[in-house]
């Protein structure tokens, strides 16, 4: 696990520049780092640069940039290969110097070239120089579990695990790109290929893109959409057949994850999946697996208990914290720094304290994540499938409120509210992205107008058509996996887990776990509202369903409560005129006014689509991320 940046330009970056860039990820690799500079042909200069934390061959090396053994290849990754030793023996003939996967990338490139990424079982973000083709490759594991960034502009590139050694790297002029805001703001996350920068872009997970004479081409090598499409081809016809060939899997993925040279633990919240991840991982492991969960002082949110019930019966080695509303809100000046470009996603507070306190005894941590997107497990899963049996009746509503002679009398907006949604969901590019409220109208209200032929990005994706499918339910898990998973729930982890130089590992995110996925019926995963059930079944199999049959708390912020309350003040600042003109991003009247309405509504509008504590965070936290990078000199 490391952080790696780098370039190909013409106009030379000196090593200063270049490890200034590199230490500004120290966090992702505090063990080691190393910068190094080639010349390329058409007078390009190549700088790659990376920092290490060691998890595999401890040794020096493991130290990047890595070199194939006859020079011509040189590679800074940041990541795991979990079948690096499987691969290596197929390479048996590469003269090996050390026993890290970094070594497997570079000589699985020199035998099979770029196709080599396909055999990959991992999480990586890989920058490859072939200086045999003057060409620079970067390449982004398939369901984007490692971040990478890159900047095209004028016929040159710089990329980076995060935006800061991009924002560090000479001539960057940090143009905030306004399309995104309306999304960002309604969304709570920036997905790729979009940052929040004018010509700074995450390269797409599953993706590779090639720099070779001042062009770039990109080409997917993996997709949801083509996985989901060939696999689901090709259906298990059995459920007991499907349940014994997950689980065979998922125990195959947890003992790749157990592979590392450091101290390893889980997170364990109680809940299915992350309990199903620790009881195989102690399967796997001779001594008592380490295992970690944080508690709330309020019982409505605290899981801790549920978590100390199931480690008590795996008898795992168990470390739990209770935390309150103080140490969530001593947070809360981190979250820029660490995440680097907006993000509002307020469960980030609560993974950092996690991810904090599991640093404290192991470098690596196994997670559940994925198991609600790969096996339907979120509530809107459940609303999702009752609006689709509903949309023929919200049809004929949208239609008859449109006729002049009802509108008088019956205008959609005299609705109740979830009658509205309904009715006016009408867009089949979007049909599994109803909104509440005048969420979507109020986010794009915010932001200011944009220059001529611009035009902001829709707050919702526009995509759902290409999916395969016409069971809504399905549509949106696939949508989730392209958006929602990447760009919001593994971005979380990433940033939350290397603030603290902790390794995250996801099982249920195996390429093959994933892949198989879509061979099980949707039937097995959603049987008669019971939502994950192929998982659960798993899950029972280890252990006993009582202690696991529950409703979800989740990890609660307070929001409204700090927003009204001690951020009060700092987000009257972040909407005063003087500012906001300055700054020229939103528009001025309609923020002053939300933000006063807001402030003073209370709770009043709760559970009427008038309570927008989501857009208000989502603007607080996009100012605080202003004000560290644009304001204060840290770009």
């Amino acid at each position: 696990m490391c952080g790696i940046c780098g370039y190909i330009r013409k106009r030379e970056v000196t090593p200063g520049q270049l490890k200034r860039m590199n230490d500004t990820m120290y966090h992702r690799g505090p063990n080691d780092s190393g910068e190094e500079f080639f010349e390329a042909a058409g007078g390009y200069f190549v700088g790659l640069a990376q920092r290490r934390l060691s998890i595999l061959d401890l040794s020096a090396l493991g130290h990047q940039p890595m070199h194939s053994s006859d020079d011509r290849v040189v590679v800074v990754y940041n990541g795991e290969i979990y079948n690096f030793r499987e691969l290596r023996e197929e390479l048996a003939d590469y003269p090996f110097r050390s026993d890290c996967d970094t070594e497997v990338i570079i000589a699985a490139y020199l035998k099979w070239g770029i196709s080599c990424v396909n055999r990959f079982n991992g999480m990586f973000a890989i920058a490859l120089f072939d200086r045999a083709e003057e060409a620079v490759y970067l390449i982004r594991d398939r369901i984007g579990k490692k971040p990478l960034y890159y900047w095209y502009e004028r016929e040159e590139l710089v990329f980076a695990s995060e935006l800061k050694p991009i924002m560090a790297c000479p001539d960057f002029q940090g143009r905030i790109d306004r399309r995104v805001l309306s999304r960002y703001l309604y969304q709570q996350y920036i997905n790729a290929p979009e940052s929040v920068y004018e010509n700074v872009y995450k390269l797409a997970p599953g993706a590779v893109l090639k720099f070779q004479g001042g062009q770039i081409s990109m080409w997917n090598y993996w997709s949801v959409r083509e996985a989901y499409e060939a696999a689901s081809g090709q259906p298990i016809k059995s459920y007991d057949e499907a349940k014994e060939q997950l689980k065979t899997l998922l125990q195959r993925a947890v003992s790749f994850r157990m592979i590392a040279d450091v101290p390893l633990g889980t997170f364990l919240s109680g809940g299915y999946d992350s309990s199903l991840i620790t009881a195989m991982a102690q399967e796997h492991s001779e001594e008592p697996v380490k295992t970690f969960s944080i508690g709330f002082h309020e019982e409505k949110y605290n899981e801790a208990p549920y978590a100390r019930a199931v480690a008590d019966y795996l008898g795992t080695d168990h470390t739990e914290f209770k935390v309150d509303e103080a140490d969530m809100f001593r947070m809360v000046e981190s979250i820029p720094k660490y995440f680097d470009e907006p993000f509002a996603d307020p469960s980030q507070i609560p993974t950092m304290l996690v991810c904090k306190l599991a640093r404290e005894q192991v470098t690596v941590a196994l997670s559940g994540d994925g198991g609600d997107e790969f096996y339907c497990g979120y509530n809107i899963y459940e609303k999702v499938a009752q609006a689709q049996k509903l949309d023929r009746l919200g049809a004929v509503v949208h239609g008859m409120c449109g006729l002049p002679v009802l509108r008088r009398i019956l205008p959609e907006e005299s609705l109740p509210f979830k009658a509205r949604v309904i009715a006016g969901n009408r867009d089949r590019e979007t049909k599994t992205q109803f909104s509440a409220g005048n969420y979507p109208g109020m986010a794009r209200a915010m932001v200011s107008g944009l220059p001529d032929g611009e035009r902001a990005l829709p707050v919702h994706y526009p995509v759902e058509s290409g999916y395969p499918v016409r069971d809504w339910q399905i549509c949106r898990m696939l949508l989730d996996m392209d958006t929602y998973l990447p760009g919001d729930i593994l971005c979380k982890m990433d940033r939350a887990s290397m603030k603290y130089s902790l390794e995250a590992r996801c099982p249920i995110l195996d390429p093959d776990v994933m892949d198989f996925s879509y061979r099980i019926p949707h039937q097995y995963k959603y049987a008669a509202g019971d939502k994950k059930h192929i998982l659960k079944e798993i899950a029972y199999d280890y252990i006993p369903k009582k202690l696991l049959d529950r409703p979800k708390k989740g990890f609660g912020v307070p929001l409204d409560k700090w927003l009204r309350g001690p951020l009060k003040e700092q987000l009257l600042c972040y909407t005063q005129h003087d500012f906001l003109k300055r700054q020229n991003i939103f528009d001025e009247p309609y923020v002053e006014k939300m933000v006063k309405s807001y402030l003073e509504t209370g709770d009043r509008g709760r559970g009427t689509g008038e309570n927008y504590s989501g857009l208000v965070w989502a603007y607080f936290v996009f100012q605080q991320w202003y004000l560290c990078f644009h304001e204060n000199g840290n770009m």
